[in-house]
């Protein structure tokens, strides 16, 4: 640096391989430094040094300089004159000289090249009609593409500017070269069709590229003649500028390079590929026949706008995309802005796979430039316009660093330099500064560049490119493998189309009871040109093929209506269903098939938003909603705030729990942790548990109940058995121990006071569902205290306990409130509930009595006791007596048989063999589907429902819910499995 003295400021260096700055710029050279001074010898002299020294790499700039100079010093005003008066000249030549090595080249290689930088007419008029040989085509195309890189990097012109422009020179090189091509034929005129592809046919062409086409002759006997104009087409093109690249057509390099437009038309219709319809929403007539193109193009439009229909279309085009990235070598896969992942191949992947799906029914869609499509895609609600802006910025930027990188050497490349060292080093920085990334340098001003905030340009540029990369990866993933994208490519293209006319047909085709109320739905919802209703118009047409899936579509689509009314304005709940996973079928399964969800979900519409991620449906622990109930009520001094609190955040966990049981027999749209009926119950039991947990607590506080006074809730029943299903009320027990020194009858009124309570609090009118407590399984029944000290209870089943009570007793668990006063009831309740010498014969026959009440006491009035759920035959009921008469006979020897849970003591009775291997699977098969179907007949009416019609809607939900497949068979096997279990129950229960 020292050689140069203050150069240094300009940005120049001393090599031992390059010339001297100092000498350049000195009197012997440019006579722009005066050297003993150090400082320019003129205003006009500081004026070229500045804008050198802003070059992406002054010192090239200078070597340039100098060598046009030389060329040019015959002419009367030379370049450095000119340079020092024309503040546009200095600004474009100067930078072109810093930013390309090989436009330099090419303007030092011809006195007065520079000029050209004067020219005012549009670039692409330097190739025009008038040149008839190649040379002259060749420097026409040299001069137009110079003064495209001049406005792209000195004056700021937009990168789609640019492109366009780029590809409008290469138009016009291509019909230049056709018509020297044709003097190849003599007189002969071959019809002959020349259709741009690629980035040529999108109008995004960059500097150095491969010009994709496609050769179309009009008959067989063009053929000839138009093969040898094709040829010489490329040839011709590959001397001017780049080469032509024909493998886009059919076949690929093995068809024959020209093909009629017949030929084109069976070709595409029976053997093309998805990708080769992807590669044709790029083409574009650009020579030749222009007749002959367009009648090409419009032939094929129909196949283009139908090949996402495909069942593997898709998937596909999902499949290229990982093909191109697993075909970059492993080294460069992530400098790779074109092909490597977050690169500019993502964005347009992206963009043509929603193209090629959406635009079969939306016309505005069907551009080959990405960005017009980019834009059309976000105008027309398919693309959320965060999502767009985001990627729109994206393929800019990173067009703008592969321009850069192709000027330099005007070389094919798409790879960022490695920072492997000095050389590496050195080739970030110039790529960094042609993209204006530079400090602020007073001595310098800040020009017409982006300034680095005093950052060093590698970082800026890194720091940007490493977000870009970031955000298209993102995209591209959310984008390209949307579920919905999958879901609409299935609905046939005239199935897109929301008019009346067309949508009334497609509805009665559907299967819609009463298409005229669901049209007035779907206006409803897509009526006007908010982006509320562009949205609207891209789910609905999935969403009425789901809903039509459904036994009654109708309901669905005016649930979905209901929903829409609440959150239609909600900024999230569209783009939720537009672009979060498979939210927006989840909530079609959901909403077709579940009244009680539904119900839930227009009590909590924010509750949506657990479709979106599995995380969110995968069932919370018993722990974690014990804490979130105890801190939502402890939020509120109020008790009926704080257990209003804790009913919204059991309503949030009820359609949790229920989406994820619905969801988990839905396919592709299940939850990546199904859960089945006993994680079902577990978690309904445990939500229950946190529920009366923190409510108690309320109570407690309300009661006014002093602290020594010990309180317990014991668990009875489906909620002790850990069974508990959709509209289970709370089987219960409560329990107290009174506070030292406290009288009984004084803690027996506070007990009480909690007890009832708690049974008001959590059954109060409220929005979210009630929980019922139920404490009827107490000594006496109904006609016994509501409350009992420990003692009480002692005394009772030491001396009055029937065996019903025994029974009952085998479900007793703790649920909530003092754990030690529990655990003693618990040691308490073991012996009567597993007594030592089992049952007695009289106590034997007095269960088998209870139940045969039961069957014909308790099943309701025209019940059909073949499919009732809890007490038909072979259902719930007969299986849980059968188990628990072996627990209260054997439960005393057989440790296993000391479970609540129905399937655990039968695992245990078979385990002591108390019943065989046969008859255990039998009943564990009956007790299963009977409690599922149990639940799905809540979930779909959304109220208890014990009865399994034998025939309607109600039928066809539950079949679907539990795994699909027709209603009659399915109503089939229910009675065939039902039946086996009533066989088993009647020799087991009763031997």
């Amino acid at each position: 640096m020292a050689g140069i003295g203050r150069l240094a400021r300009y940005g120049f260096t001393l090599s031992a391989t390059g010339p001297d700055p100092a000498v350049l710029l000195g009197g012997t050279g440019l006579n722009l430094w005066d050297g003993a001074a150090q400082r320019p010898v003129d205003e006009e002299g500081a004026l070229v040094l500045e804008q050198l020294g802003r070059a992406a790499d002054p010192d090239l700039a200078l070597r340039q300089l100098h060598r046009i100079a030389e060329r040019d010093a015959g002419f009367e005003k030379g370049v450095l004159e000119r340079l020092g008066s024309d503040e546009d000249l200095r600004i474009r030549l100067l930078t072109v000289l810093g930013a390309s090595s090989a436009l330099g080249d090419q303007i030092a290689a011809q006195a007065g090249q520079w000029r050209v930088l004067t020219h005012s007419v549009p670039p692409r008029y330097e190739v025009h009609s008038g040149l008839a040989d190649v040379p002259s085509l060749r420097a026409g195309y040299q001069r137009g593409l110079l003064r495209i890189a001049a406005a792209d990097l000195a004056d700021g012109v937009d990168v789609e500017t640019t492109m366009a422009e780029v590809t409008a020179l290469a138009d016009a090189t291509l019909r230049a070269a056709y018509r020297i091509a044709l003097g190849r034929v003599g007189d002969q005129r071959p019809r002959l069709a020349v259709i741009a592809m690629g980035k040529c046919g999108g109008d995004e062409l960059n500097y150095v590229s491969d010009v994709d086409v496609i050769f179309v002759a009009a008959e067989d006997e063009d053929l000839a003649a138009g093969t040898t104009v094709a040829a010489a087409l490329m040839e011709i093109c590959g001397h001017v500028a780049w080469p032509v690249d024909a493998a886009l057509r059919p076949e690929g390099g093995r068809g024959p390079l020209v093909r009629t437009l017949a030929s084109h038309l069976v070709y595409y219709q029976r053997w093309a590929r998805t990708w080769e319809f992807q590669a044709l929403l790029k083409a574009r007539p650009v020579a030749g026949d222009a007749g002959l193109g367009k009648a090409w193009l419009a032939a094929l439009q129909p196949l283009i706008w139908h090949a996402a229909e495909r069942p593997e279309a898709v998937e596909d085009v999902r499949a290229m995309r990982r093909r191109i990235i697993d075909q970059v070598p492993r080294a460069e896969v992530e400098r790779e802005i074109k092909r490597g992942p977050g690169g500019l191949r993502d964005i347009e992947f992206a963009v043509q796979l929603l193209q090629l799906v959406h635009g079969r029914g939306d016309e505005t869609l069907r551009s080959g430039n990405t960005l017009n499509a980019l834009r059309s895609l976000v105008a027309g609600g398919y693309v959320g316009r965060g999502d767009g802006e985001a990627l729109s910025a994206a393929y800019r930027f990173l067009r703008n660093v592969e321009h850069r990188l192709q000027l330099q050497r005007l070389r094919r490349t798409h790879t960022v330099p490695a920072d492997d060292g000095q050389a590496g080093t050195l080739a970030l920085r110039w790529l960094a500064r042609a993209m204006n990334y530079k400090r602020e340098e007073p001595s310098l001003g800040t020009g017409r560049g982006r300034e680095g905030g005093g950052l060093d340009p590698i970082a800026a540029f890194r720091a940007d490119w490493v977000t870009h990369a970031a955000e298209v990866r993102r995209l591209h993933a959310k984008l390209l493998y949307r579920p919905l994208l999958a879901a609409v490519a299935r609905v046939p293209a005239d199935g897109l189309s929301l008019r009346a006319d067309a949508a009334r047909k497609r509805l009665e085709l559907l299967g819609y009871a009463d298409p005229a109320g669901a049209l007035r739905h779907i206006e409803a919802l897509t009526s006007g040109v908010s982006r509320t209703a562009a949205i609207q118009r891209t789910l609905l047409p999935v969403l009425l093929a789901e809903f039509a899936d459904a036994p009654n579509p109708d309901a669905g689509l005016l649930a979905y209506r209901q929903v829409s009314d609440t959150l239609g304005t909600t900024p999230w709940y569209l783009r939720l269903l537009r672009d979060e996973g498979p939210v927006a079928l989840r909530l079609a399964r959901v909403l077709d098939s579940s009244r009680y969800l539904t119900d839930l979900l227009s009590r909590d519409p924010e509750a949506l938003r657990l479709l979106a991620d599995d995380t969110e449906l995968a069932l919370r622990t018993r722990q974690s909603l014990l804490d979130g109930t105890a801190a939502a009520a402890g939020r509120h001094p109020d008790p009926r705030a704080a257990v209003a609190a804790v009913r919204a955040m059991r309503r949030r966990e009820l359609f949790r729990i229920g989406s994820a049981d619905l969801l988990s027999g839905a396919g592709e749209l299940a939850p990546a942790k199904p859960v089945g009926i006993t994680e079902v119950g577990q978690g309904l039991a445990d939500l229950t548990d946190a529920t009366i947990a923190a409510a108690l607590a309320v109570a407690r506080q309300a009661a006014g109940a002093p602290d020594e006074l010990r309180f317990s809730v014991i668990g009875m029943g489906r909620l002790g058995g850990a069974e508990t299903s959709y509209p289970s009320d709370a089987d219960v027990l409560f329990v107290y121990q009174p506070a030292p020194g406290m009288r009984d009858d004084e803690a027996n009124g506070v007990a009480l006071a909690i007890a009832e309570q708690l049974r008001t609090l959590l059954s109060a009118p409220a929005p979210d569902p009630p929980l019922g407590i139920d404490a009827d399984l107490r000594p006496e029944g109904r006609q016994g205290p509501l409350v009992r000290s420990l003692a009480a209870y002692q005394r009772y089943y030491a001396t009055w306990s029937q065996v019903w009570e025994a029974q009952a007793l085998l479900r007793a668990r703790p649920v909530a409130g003092d754990a030690a006063l529990a655990a003693e009831f618990i040691a308490l309740v073991d012996p009567v509930r597993y007594p030592v010498d089992g049952l007695r014969r009289e106590q034997i026959v007095e269960i088998r009595r209870i139940k045969a009440r039961v069957e014909n006491e308790r099943l309701p009035r025209g019940a059909d006791p073949l499919t009732h759920t809890k007490l038909g035959r072979g259902g719930i009921a007969d299986v849980e007596w059968t188990v628990q008469l072996w627990q209260l006979r054997h439960g005393h020897e057989v440790a296993g048989l000391r479970s609540t849970r129905t399937l655990d003591a039968l695992a245990a009775a078979h385990a002591a063999g108390i019943v065989s291997v046969e008859d255990a699977e039998v009943l564990a098969t009956a007790w299963t589907l009977c409690s599922r179907v149990r639940n799905a007949l809540t979930l779909i009416r959304g109220r208890a429902v014990d009865q399994l019609p034998r025939h309607g809607v109600e039928l066809a939900g539950v079949a679907r819910l539990l795994g699909g497949g027709d209603p009659g068979e399915f109503l089939d096997e229910y009675l065939k499995v039902t039946r086996r279990a009533r066989a088993a129950v009647e020799r087991l229960f009763l031997a």
